[in-house]
Order: structure tokens, then C-alpha cells, then sequence
């Protein structure tokens, strides 16, 4: 690995956990708690929806980031959100089921180490009777402005929405305090939900926390990325076949990195357990294309990138293949499962 715990000072701890992000409120208060608490402790929730897939891979780089730097690293597997962003509540259970095996294989996969990882179910705490009242608590000091505005890029919106999408940005707020962390981290369509808990928290009585966000990559149509459209992500226990047909249509246009997604994996993903790994990212290429290419580091490839010195139809192969390797823990970790997976997905 690329950092010894051991040695590490908060200026390396800081770097690492900064490194690809988009935005840290704030990055002063990081640095304070770094040099302040040994063993500091970060979340992300994600609500229990739609089928991981490989976008999912950023948050977990980014929390084996987290546990690199020495931090406590819980994942609350948000049932109760997932139920107010319109999961059917007969497929909470399955779905809970389904996200628990395939996240710590995901980790597994890029070879992070899981001893201070956890797992929380969030109808474990969120239905507890103190939850309870400090959420109607909360009710009456939060506005239906500030909780539609901070639920907008976050809850499924519609022309006649439901209260649930009201109630969904306060138990994320309060989700902060009951798992008694540092830090909730998330990708940056959370921004308004962050600002949110930071904002009414102190009014209810606790201390507002420190918020850090990556970007959201691309899809591979050049859309973002999202478990309802079905090409434009991997979606975790797809098979080989099918993700070099879907990384064969990808938008990939020559020498250009915004909107594009294959470039965005890897830059998030693919080299940084790379670097992580002391690997390089290999592209091979006949030679009379000129011949295979090998990179140490995301800035040299995308310099060439750039130049249009590889072309995407050779990146797009040398990815798919790299992506069927990542997921082999995640399809092991299913076989058999083919009755959950059925389940807890039944369309």
C-alpha cells in the first residue's frame, strides 16, 4: 500500500482523504480533528434502491481511503430511506440482504483492508423511541422549503410528491448524531442535504459535522451513472459478454475527458487501486498500432489521452477487462444466491 499507518502524520492523513474529492466542509475543521482525535469515525448512507453497480466503486475507494487514514468506517444500509424514496417496503429486507454481501466483496475486490469497516442497518437505530422524538423535534423548527430544497437532487421528485420526501433529509441530518461520527461523506449531489444537517442540527442540540463529497461520474452514455438505465452502468454480477458489449457503445469520444465516463472510472476507480496496488494500468495494443502501453499514474494517461495518443476503442478494452477482474469476488459472493437476487430485484 501506498501510506503505513504507523508513520502517518494528519498532513498525510488529510491528503488521502482529500485526493479526488470535490469539496470538504471544511477543510480547516478536517485538519483540526485530524490532529485532535487518534481515531476519528466517517459514514456514508446509501438508501437501499436500485442494483449497485460499478459506480459505486467511488465511495468505496474513497472509504478505504478513510480507513487508510486510521478512521472508523460505518456504512448504514438506509432501509427506512430507501422506503421513503419509493422502495416497496416488502423488498427492504432482501435488498438489505442483497447490498450486504455484494459492498464488502466490492471492498474486497480492490483489496482494502475491512478491520475497523462496519455494517448498520439503519431501521436498527432510526425506529428507536429517542430517533423518534428528536425527529418530531426537528419537524418543528425545519421548514417544507428547506426540506424540499435540501431532498431536490437526492429524493425522486414528481408534480405530486409525498411527505416521505420531507421526513427523508432530517433523518439524514440526525442519522449524524446516532452513529456518533466525525464526518458523513456522500457524493456531491448530496451537498444541500449536508449543508442542511449543518445548519439545523445545532438548533436541536448537537454539533454539526464535518462534510466531504466526491464527484458523481458519468454514465457510460454520458449520462450519469444510475441503476435505472440499464447501459449506461456495469451493473455488479454482469458477465463478461455483456460488459464488453455495453463498454463497445460507451461514449468515449477521442482526446475529450469531460462528460466522459470510461476516462472518469479511470480516474476515480481504476487508478487509484492501481497506485494503491503498485500496479500499472496496462493497454495492449498490437504493434503495429503501436504497440502495448503502460501507466504508473492517471495524469500521465490522461496526457495522452489528450493528445490522442491512445484511442478509446483500446481503453475501452483494456477496462472491460480490468472491470471483469474486480467483479469476480462479487459474482463468487452470489453464486447460489439466485432466489435472493430474484427477490429482492423482481423486475
Amino acid at each position: 500500500m501506498a501510506y503505513i499507518l504507523k508513520i502517518m502524520t494528519p498532513k498525510d492523513r488529510f491528503d488521502i482523504i482529500k485526493r479526488n474529492t470535490d469539496e470538504i466542509i471544511t477543510e480547516e475543521e478536517l485538519m483540526k480533528l485530524l490532529e485532535t482525535k487518534k481515531k476519528p469515525a466517517v459514514y456514508l448512507g446509501t438508501a437501499i434502491t436500485g442494483k449497485p453497480h460499478i459506480g459505486y466503486y467511488v465511495w468505496v475507494i474513497k472509504l478505504s481511503d478513510f480507513l487508510k487514514a486510521g478512521f472508523r468506517v460505518k456504512l448504514l444500509l438506509a432501509d427506512m430511506h430507501g422506503a421513503l424514496d419509493n422502495t416497496p417496503w416488502e423488498l427492504l429486507n432482501k435488498r438489505y440482504e442483497y447490498y450486504s454481501i455484494v459492498i464488502p466483496a466490492m471492498f474486497e475486490s480492490i483489496g482494502a483492508d475491512i478491520t475497523n469497516f462496519e455494517i448498520v442497518k439503519g431501521s436498527d437505530f432510526e425506529k428507536s423511541e429517542n430517533y423518534f422524538f428528536d425527529m418530531l423535534k426537528f419537524s418543528t423548527i425545519a421548514t417544507i422549503h428547506d426540506c424540499k430544497k435540501a431532498a431536490s437532487e437526492v429524493v425522486k421528485q414528481s408534480d405530486n410528491p409525498k411527505l416521505s420526501g420531507l421526513i427523508y433529509p432530517i433523518m439524514q441530518a440526525l442519522d449524524e448524531e446516532y452513529l456518533e461520527v466525525d464526518i458523513q461523506y456522500g457524493g456531491v449531489d448530496q451537498r444541500k442535504i449536508f449543508m442542511f444537517a449543518r445548519e439545523h442540527l445545532p438548533k436541536i442540540g448537537y454539533r454539526s459535522r464535518i462534510e466531504v463529497m466526491t464527484p458523481l461520474i458519468p454514465g457510460l452514455i454520458g449520462e450519469k451513472m444510475s441503476a435505472s438505465i440499464e447501459d449506461s452502468k456495469i451493473d455488479l454480477l454482469d458477465n463478461t459478454e455483456t460488459i464488453k458489449r455495453k463498454f463497445s457503445k460507451a461514449y468515449c469520444p477521442e482526446g475529450e475527458i469531460e462528460g466522459n465516463g470510461v476516462v472518469s472510472f479511470i480516474k476515480h476507480v481504476l487508478m487509484v487501486v492501481k497506485e494503491n496496488m503498485g500496479e500499472e494500468f496496462v493497454i495492449s495494443r498490437p504493434e503495429k498500432w503501436g504497440g502495448t502501453l503502460k501507466y504508473k499514474s492517471y495524469s500521465d494517461f490522461e496526457k495522452d489521452y489528450i493528445a490522442k495518443k491512445v484511442h478509446p476503442q483500446d481503453i475501452k478494452n483494456a477496462l472491460a477487462q480490468e472491470i471483469d477482474k474486480m467483479l469476480t469476488p462479487i459474482r463468487k459472493a452470489m453464486q447460489g444466491k439466485e432466489k435472493l437476487i430474484k427477490e429482492a430485484y423482481p423486475n
